[in-house]
């Protein structure tokens, strides 16, 4: 494909214009770039993005983005969600991160494991699909596309048992719960949640870890999303969740509708493309590219303004492994996507290019260094 061309479906697909044909088209024509020509990336147009990541950047306002400083503070940029990076070289070259020394390392699989109300645990990953279990009138299935779905057949049973779903890293899956509101879990997360809200005055469920949730309306209803540091209570909108325990805030993201976050000191209406962040001792509020946020859900790494130690954090939930940090700066901060299905060579190799930070694999380790 012609780079005229290209340049044209990045336009469309940066405007939201893009058809599914020509997101396909431009993921190819990237893969095959990548493949061919990994150190000749064209250059961004600079003052396109010095507006877009300088809009973006907490306490800065909106005038031109220091591009020498964020060079040697090695910055990636992102251009599109497709995960296609733009790059400015330090002169350096990098260490190979070479395919042999990550072969064991796979990114992570649509799994995790169902664990009843009776103590049963049931391996998504290998259970076939179709009905799995009955409980209390309501019937578990999984379906041929990989959903764990609850339907009540009985709408006279009350029941107070509770299932849940749990990820392990390199693990996420997708669940309907009993009243049709969609959960979908990151890796190193879990769900407990009720097997039938029938009865139920409020449709309360608990979050460890990430989840994304689209909520089904029931305005008689309250759903109610318990994590360690906040309740976050709606009755139909979509948001997404971060709460996981070595984290230290729990952050709520919106977007769309609305959502009362309340930490039990203080508590905020959230409108769309907002995130609060809870740590205990206050809870705070900034605006977001909610649609980044929840990147990971539709199989991107998004990272904007993110530290080395939050890149790595993700990185090692999703390939399940260790990260051992040598004389690095781990506040380095990265821009830039790239799909959660890559190989984590060309992550880290990527990752290497942008200058000040190497990749050592020994087994399932990664030794983080300068």
């Amino acid at each position: 494909m012609e780079n005229k061309k290209a340049k044209e479906l990045i336009e469309k697909y940066n405007n939201g214009t893009a058809t599914e044909q020509e997101r396909a088209l431009l993921n190819s024509w990237y893969n095959d770039r990548s493949n061919t020509m990994d150190n000749e990336l064209p250059e961004p147009d600079y003052d396109h993005w010095n507006r877009k990541i300088a809009s973006q950047l907490p306490g800065k306002s909106k005038k031109t983005f220091s591009w020498i400083k964020y060079s040697a503070a090695a910055a990636i940029l992102i251009i599109t969600g497709a995960g296609l990076f733009f790059y400015k070289q330090s002169g350096h070259k990098p260490n190979e991160v070479t395919a042999s020394a990550t072969a064991s390392i796979t990114p992570g699989k649509r799994s995790a494991t169902l664990t009843l109300a009776n103590g049963k645990k049931i391996r998504l990953s290998e259970a076939n699909n179709g009905s799995l279990a009955e409980e209390m009138g309501v019937s578990i299935s999984k379906t041929k596309d990989g959903e764990l779905v609850y339907e009540v057949e009985d709408s006279n049973v009350q029941s107070n048992q509770t299932n849940t779903l749990s990820t392990a890293k390199g693990e996420t899956y997708q669940v309907r719960l009993p009243d049709g509101s969609l959960v979908w879990l990151n890796a190193e997360s879990s769900l407990i949640y009720p097997a039938s809200f029938n009865k139920n005055s409020v449709r309360r469920i608990e979050l460890t870890g990430e989840g994304y949730f689209e909520i089904a309306k029931d305005k008689k209803r309250p759903f109610v999303v318990k994590t360690s540091l906040q309740e976050v209570t709606v009755l139909g909108t979509h948001f997404n969740i971060h709460a996981y325990p070595e984290e230290k805030a729990n952050f709520t993201t919106l977007l769309e509708g609305s959502v009362k976050v309340a930490d039990g000191k203080d508590q905020k209406i959230l409108v769309p493309d907002q995130q609060s962040a809870t740590t205990g001792n206050g809870l705070s509020i900034k605006t977001v590219e909610a649609e980044d946020v929840i990147a990971w859900k539709n199989g991107l790494f998004i990272f904007n303004d993110e530290s080395l130690e939050s890149v790595m954090r993700e990185i090692s939930r999703w390939y399940d492994i260790e990260v051992v940090y040598r004389n690095v700066d781990r506040n380095k901060l990265f821009f830039g996507g790239i799909s959660r299905y890559d190989s984590i060579s060309k992550i880290l190799k990527k990752l290497e290019l942008t200058g000040g930070v190497h990749f050592k694999i020994e087994g399932r380790r990664i030794i983080v260094s300068k």
